[in-house]
């Protein structure tokens, strides 16, 4: 008898689902990848951890998990008779399993300070591309779905859309982790209500109770987790940390980092680098949040005054006071808080002191009915977005877009 075949039809035991199939070998081999088992050293909620200490989950949990959810709705779609072939099948789920695999180290604040003028979903494109390389191909169906060049456009939409299966994980997960109970969302139940009319993925009509839910829970969460003003404060100062060491860094300053992480702060790479340049894309994948923490443990104690308080400050978690508004802060606001800074810490010039206050604005817009809409399927064959049918919530509360402005700076400043 031949050796038997290696089983690659595996069940992973996850805490929000319970058992999730991986149900082909090419997505246990993708999985299996190290660019994939990266996202295991990667938290999805970043500094979030620092106000709800259970926010500890890895952007690997939630890649699972959507592609779990992916598979139910895939499911779903095919009992109500929408033709999905097993190629599409499959290509959909890598296209989900693989939605976040450019995501670096505390993903927002590298965008803004590392990796200049790219997207993670750029860098997942590109990375997707290179496996596909890698994988002779079999990931050319998944790529077209994920840039929406597939002419099935609702497969797209189950990856990126106002109601795709990576929002209905995150903020189920989320919710989950942080113990947030305004963040929990019936997912079995929206998935059960997805249908298609017109190439476009809808609700049926008596979904729209737990839509409503959906998107008052994602406007909970922005205002309770992900842009709770700790949460701002520490990433913030995390940005203007990573902001420090990349200019040290280009100024030839002796720092402590790995070499990939050494690698992004001494240089300013741009997509044509990425496409030129095979190796960067490499140096990228071995980035995650622990070259990043470790780094920051030693800048505590860097000889550069900036970059010593920033680190000090976030390993200890002694974070920076926040102030939020309605509007926009005065301009003669934070040059009170620079003059304060430099009597407290003397020596450090106006360039130095601006290190030290975070500066910015959060918007919170939990749907945007002229971005791909939400739209539901009556049963009369009408077709209608979510907010003309909510009878529950007022049109201008789901779609409103609130807007606040912050300044961040640290505690305890003498006062002049």
């Amino acid at each position: 008898m031949g050796k038997p075949l290696h089983n690659k039809r595996k069940i992973v035991n996850d805490p929000v689902y319970g058992f999730v199939t991986i149900s082909s070998e090419v997505l246990f081999d993708l999985i299996e990848h190290p660019w994939f088992q990266r996202l295991r050293r990667i938290r999805q909620l970043g500094m979030t951890g620092f106000v709800y200490p259970g926010a500890l989950h890895t952007r690997f949990h939630h890649a699972l998990g959507a592609m779990h959810l992916m598979q139910e709705a895939i499911e779903t779609l095919r009992m109500k008779g929408f033709g999905i072939s097993d190629k599409e099948a499959e290509a959909t789920l890598i296209a989900i399993l693989l939605h976040d695999i450019g995501h670096g180290p505390y993903s927002h604040a590298l965008e803004h300070s590392i990796v200049g003028g790219m997207s993670h979903e750029e860098l997942s494109v590109l990375m997707m591309q290179r496996l596909n390389e890698q994988f002779e191909g079999k990931l050319e169906l998944a790529i077209r779905i994920f840039t929406n060049k597939y002419h099935k456009h609702f497969l797209h939409q189950l990856v990126s859309s106002q109601l795709d299966m990576d929002r209905l994980d995150y903020l189920k997960r989320d919710s989950f982790y942080t113990g947030v109970s305004e963040g929990v969302i019936n997912t079995d139940r929206i998935i059960k209500m997805l249908t298609v009319c017109n190439d476009e993925i809808m609700v049926e009509d008596k979904g729209i109770y737990s839509i409503e839910k959906f998107i008052v829970a994602r406007r909970l969460m922005y205002w309770q987790v992900y842009y709770h003003k700790t949460v701002v404060s520490a990433e913030n100062m995390m940005i203007n940390l990573l902001r420090r060491a990349k200019y040290l860094a280009e100024k030839g300053t002796g720092l402590f980092a790995t070499p990939a992480f050494l690698h992004f702060l001494q240089h300013r790479f741009t997509r044509e680098d990425f496409e030129n340049d095979l190796s960067l894309l490499g140096k990228f994948a071995l980035l995650d949040d622990y070259d990043v923490y470790t780094s920051i443990k030693i800048w505590a104690d860097h000889p550069d005054k900036v970059l010593s308080i920033l680190s000090s400050s976030l390993v200890n978690r002694h974070l920076f006071k926040i102030e939020l508004r309605d509007k926009p802060f005065d301009e003669s606001e934070p040059d009170k808080i620079r003059e304060s800074i430099r009597e407290t810490w003397p020596g450090l010039d106006d360039d130095q002191a601006a290190y030290l206050i975070g500066m910015g604005s959060i918007t919170n817009n939990a749907y945007i009915p002229e971005h791909d809409k939400i739209n539901i399927l009556q049963r009369d064959g009408t077709v209608c977005d979510i907010a003309e049918s909510s009878d529950q919530l007022n049109v201008s509360v789901l779609t409103s877009t609130v807007t606040k402005y912050f300044m961040c700076y640290p505690k305890n400043l003498i006062q002049s």
